[in-house]
């Protein structure tokens, strides 16, 4: 059973407009672990990736594919690494649904465009930064 409406397929496709170069979703998923979310998590990073050409999906298993985990730094499961023309590290874990959803699909575009959506103010300002920064963004289900 998809897991997308067509209505939700409707919207992310329009949104995919934007796209404009290729992204890769790469999804780290282990059966053992977290079975049933990563199922869910394979499974809608599939349909999302259906919607448009441009989009590709890798599915690695940290456990298998260490090196690779290591490399993009993830080490939990279900995670998505989403990747444009470089790796952003862009990272989400767990099952991107509900609030988190919109997110995902922002991330795709950001990695396809290689430019945020953010004002010039904004842009000015993260490079006066000293050093890197590690933003992590935590949800939780309301």
């Amino acid at each position: 059973m998809p897991m997308l409406t067509d209505r939700d397929r409707a919207a992310v496709r329009k949104e995919f407009e934007k796209l404009t170069g290729p992204v890769k979703l790469v999804v780290f998923s282990q059966e053992l672990l977290a079975g049933e979310r990563c199922r869910q998590n394979e499974q809608l990073v599939r349909e999302v990736a259906g919607l448009a050409d441009t989009i590709t999906v890798e599915v690695l298993n940290p456990a298998i594919d260490r090196e690779r985990a290591q490399a993009y730094g993830v080490d939990q499961v279900p995670a998505i690494a989403v990747e444009g023309a470089r790796d952003y590290g862009i990272r989400f874990y767990g099952v991107p649904l509900g609030y988190e959803f919109s997110n995902l699909i922002d991330a795709i575009i950001v990695a396809s465009t290689g430019e945020p959506a953010l004002s010039e103010d904004t842009k000015a300002s993260l490079r006066a930064l000293a050093a890197d920064v590690d933003i992590k963004v935590f949800a939780t289900p309301t």
